[in-house]
């Protein structure tokens, strides 16, 4: 995707394409929560202070751990915490 790129059509292209976005931008809660936009999931980095590589590790153990969970869900991970929240259709 392009730098620049608007949060509506970065979720747009998400849920057209059937994806879960991965992102540390908390405007896209208020997209789903506020505005109701549709998604296939979002996952909200919220890992601070550690190294892009432990972050990495920590994002892909979550996915692994949670696959089945994280599809329309908006999860929140922060250090020893994983927030699963499931949206209502």
């Amino acid at each position: 995707m392009e730098r620049g790129i608007d949060d509506e059509k970065v979720l747009s292209i998400a849920k057209d394409e059937d994806r879960i976005l991965i992102t540390r931008d908390k405007d896209f809660g208020e997209l789903v929560y506020l505005l109701k936009k549709l998604h296939a999931g979002i996952i909200l980095n919220r890992l601070a202070g550690i190294s892009t590589r432990k972050k990495a590790e920590i994002i892909l153990q979550v996915a692994e751990t949670y696959s089945k969970e994280l599809y329309g869900s908006f999860t929140v991970i922060q250090l020893g915490n994983v927030r699963i929240r499931k949206m209502k259709k």
